[in-house]
Parts: C-alpha cells; sequence; structure tokens
C-alpha cells in the first residue's frame, strides 16, 4: 500500500488549501481514509474520516470548516480547509487501515500564518 499526499503549503489566516491523498496498492473503495495531523510539540490527531459507505466524520476543531471527499474510481482522497487558522498548522497525514494494520502517508506540512 502506498498513500502520496500533496497540496500543502503557507496560507495567511482565513486562506484555503485542498490536500490530495492518492492511494495504489489496496482496494481503494472498500477501504476508510482519514487525514490525520500533528503540530509541533503535539500527538497525532483524527482529522477526519471518510468510510467506505460515504460517511464522514471530523474533529470538532475542523467541523463546518474542512471537508473530507473521496473519489473511488480515482482512489484518491481530499481534504478541502477554509477558514484557516494559524492552529491548524501542522503536518497532514492521510491513513488508513488494510489488511490488519494501518498505512501512512508522507505527511504534507500546512503553515498558518496570522
Amino acid at each position: 500500500v502506498q498513500l502520496q499526499a500533496s497540496g500543502g503549503g503557507l496560507v495567511q489566516a482565513g486562506g484555503s488549501l485542498r490536500l490530495s491523498c492518492k492511494a495504489s496498492g489496496m482496494v481503494f473503495s472498500i477501504s476508510a481514509m482519514s487525514w490525520y495531523r500533528q503540530a509541533p510539540g503535539k500527538q497525532r490527531e483524527l482529522v477526519a474520516n471518510s468510510t467506505s459507505g460515504g460517511s464522514t466524520n471530523y474533529a470538532d476543531s475542523v467541523k463546518g470548516r474542512f471537508t473530507i471527499s473521496r473519489d473511488n474510481a480515482k482512489r484518491t482522497v481530499s481534504l478541502q480547509m477554509s477558514s484557516l487558522k494559524p492552529e491548524d498548522t501542522a503536518v497532514y497525514y492521510c491513513n488508513t487501515f488494510y489488511r490488519l494494520r494501518a498505512w501512512w502517508g508522507q505527511g504534507t506540512l500546512v503553515t498558518v500564518s496570522s
């Protein structure tokens, strides 16, 4: 399994970014996909999750601002981030649980300046 994340960068507070994660080596359509993030000095935390059935869940801190979506044909999961805040600054990781283990993408850095 490989998860290739992209789309991070530097943005001003209030701005938007879109992250994408392309999966390979797995049956994407039956797999839940998640985005996690890890800020400096903090533990990695779940940001958003998309189940194979299309349900989504969000951390309270991003509800109403972030939207997770998936394209099963392209084997891609995306995270649209709006109204970004400096506290959203972190490395964002794509994640899935497949064949009894967790798989992680390489991480993409999002920096939100105030």
